[in-house]
């Protein structure tokens, strides 16, 4: 019993250790890492994505891609969905080894706004012997580590730490889950989810929620034979951000929810404002040229002058055809009596 109890203060102390030294070189090495994002002056398909970290276009710990690609945002910003026209979008973390795919479920509402809501690809843990894409995080193995692990030694310093979902989430081998007891896995508080806003590309809420397991092997040797092979979780943490100020929450409801309505309104309401401004203006200054007194009176004596010289013009028609005579009733020439002598 003494020797148990030894044995479980000796593995509780070495795991204390080991994660405190990891935390602690990871957060060191963080605080000087310099990143290179797409701002999306030369378009929005890239916005908010990762160029270069530290330097490099790709992640130094796997060989070949997708495994080493780093063209992921690191949370805070992603090319706009109804740009992209793409469900999956990824995020980077350091301290995950790698980007995280994201796939699109449903539209939902938050503080009035919708967003859209984003969890892990079904794919992303899936062990590299049955997904493909996968093969390249487990370098020099024959097998890969059973669906639900990946072996993120490469960016541990080597160290036996793998990654899973908290309480094994969504793990199917028993193997694994029932040599731990405690575990029970909930959707609610152990699933990874990202709310995005469509148009923006901006995060609402994000939840990232993963576990570390120290991988412990049996041995024969001295005090390590009492230690069974087994996937020892150490701690499951959380990250991300549940609400946004106020004043940001604002803007994004005016620029997106208010503005989706009140822009064609205002638009075709301009248009209708114009051309009622348009031909108001035309009618003002036809009645102000044409009607005015000045004009009337000038037209009515036109009017006037032209009836008088129709009417006179009527007449002298009228005289003139009067004095014609026919040339028939005329007398001729050599009836015409002629007297020289008067």
């Amino acid at each position: 019993m003494g020797l148990l109890l030894g044995v479980n203060i000796f593995l509780l102390i070495f795991i204390t250790i080991t994660f405190y030294l990891l935390t602690r070189l990871r957060n060191t090495s963080l605080m000087n890492d310099v990143e290179t994002i797409y701002t999306g002056e030369n378009g929005m398909e890239n916005f908010g994505l990762l160029d270069k970290l530290n330097g490099l276009d790709h992640l130094p710990y796997w060989q070949g891609s997708p495994c080493n690609d780093i063209r992921a945002s690191e949370g805070s910003f992603f090319p706009p969905r109804e740009v992209t026209k793409k469900d999956i979008v990824h995020v980077f973390d350091k301290d995950l080894c790698r980007i995280w795919p994201l796939r699109y479920r449903w539209d939902e509402v938050k503080n009035g706004v919708t967003v859209g809501r984003y969890t892990p690809d079904d794919n992303m843990l899936t062990s590299g012997d049955r997904y493909k894409d996968n093969k390249c995080f487990c370098p020099g193995r024959q097998s890969c580590p059973p669906d639900g692990l990946q072996d993120i030694s490469p960016c541990q310093f080597d160290a036996p730490v793998f990654l899973s979902y908290p309480h094994f989430y969504g793990m199917k081998n028993k193997e694994i889950t029932s040599a731990v007891e405690g575990l029970s896995p909930d959707k609610e508080k152990h699933e990874t989810f990202l709310k995005i806003q469509q148009k923006l590309g901006v995060p609402l809420e994000a939840r990232v929620r993963v576990q570390l397991n120290l991988k412990v092997t049996h041995s024969n040797y001295g005090i390590a034979r009492k230690f069974p092979s087994i996937m020892f979780p150490i701690v499951w943490v959380e990250e991300g951000a549940e609400e946004l100020p106020d004043y940001l929450i604002r803007w994004i409801y005016l620029s997106t929810t208010l503005c989706s309505w009140l822009v064609p309104f205002v638009s075709y309401g301009t248009i209708v404002l114009g051309a009622f401004l348009i031909v108001s203006a035309f009618i003002k200054a036809y009645r102000k040229v044409v009607f005015t007194r000045e004009n009337l009176e000038l037209g009515k004596a036109k009017l006037r002058r032209g009836s008088s010289f129709f009417i006179n013009g009527q007449h002298r028609l009228l005289i003139i055809r009067d004095s014609y005579t026919l040339l028939q009733d005329q007398p001729t020439v050599a009836e015409t009596s002629f007297d020289p002598d008067p």
